[in-house]
């Protein structure tokens, strides 16, 4: 089934009547929500960018991952080989960045310490270690023992290829374009856009999610899922839960407008959060 844009309307508040409208810095954004190992739908959504640039022509587009592409699915290893592979290729104008999501971030950090397993393994990291060719039993054994971790840690270091092992301890954690500010959870309301901290931009879920205050660019955020991308004029969250509902979400912004590009189990359906539905 062939894959259409939509028009994404914004939320209206008055605490920003009187801001101007943010817009992009002369090309095309993809910003593409939460993949969680789920490959399938990282190469349909893939395929519908491309054919949205066939349908809707543009001399310059940036493809932005928003981060967590691992954990969850089945498919990390293939995630990562995809994502590393798109970022080197830049094609036809079209560039690809990837940011550093949470769950990224665990990986990068049971590099250097075992004792992240406990909590990386229930929260995803088993479906990304077993992906990687390690065992179920060994990982679970790595929970429970410390030491069977250390073990685990340097069956991993030797699975995981150079490349992947690069990309994803090279993995920025925002990118500023425009009047848009992306990031994998958001940030802290109360510091400075040049000024956020790692775990802010990785973790922050609340203290984010409800401000209305003008955070001096819109930020462009995943990590915590909504039945609907929820486009505000504040912040736009790209993640629709992927692993819960197996639809994964692309806002395109280009000058002062907002589209919307999903694929999945329910692309047909509207899931556009329009007015605060």
């Amino acid at each position: 089934m062939t894959v259409h844009r939509r028009a994404l309307a914004t939320e209206s508040w008055p605490e920003f009547k009187d801001a101007d409208e943010a817009g992009t810095a002369g090309r095309r954004i993809y910003a593409v929500g939460d993949i969680h190992g789920y490959a399938g739908l990282l190469a349909a959504m893939r395929n519908a960018i491309v054919e949205d640039m066939r349908r809707y022509p543009a001399d310059r587009a940036l493809v932005i991952f928003l981060g967590d592409f691992i954990d969850r699915g089945p498919d990390s290893f293939e995630v990562v080989e995809a994502l590393a592979q798109a970022q080197d290729d830049g094609v036809d104008g079209v560039e690809t960045l990837c940011l550093r999501g949470n769950h990224d971030d665990w990986l990068a950090t049971f590099l250097a310490d075992a004792s992240v397993l406990s909590r990386w393994a229930i929260k995803g990291g088993l479906e990304t270690l077993v992906s990687y060719g390690l065992k179920e039993g060994d990982i679970l054994a790595g929970v429970a023992d410390i030491d069977r971790a250390i073990a685990l840690q340097k069956d991993f270091a030797a699975a995981i290829p150079d490349r992947h092992r690069e990309f994803m301890l090279s993995l920025p954690l925002w990118h500023g374009d425009g009047d848009y500010f992306f990031a994998h959870a958001g940030v802290d309301p109360d510091r400075p856009l040049d000024d956020q901290r790692i775990e802010d931009l990785t973790w922050i879920r609340d203290k984010f999610l409800l401000s209305r205050k003008n955070f001096g660019k819109v930020v462009v955020h995943g990590h915590t899922p909504r039945p609907a991308v929820e486009s505000l004029p504040n912040r736009i969250n790209v993640d629709t839960g992927v692993y819960l509902r197996q639809v994964l979400s692309c806002v395109i912004l280009e000058g002062t407008q907002r589209h919307l590009l999903q694929v999945g189990a329910s692309q047909t359906a509207d899931l556009a959060m329009e007015t605060g539905a």
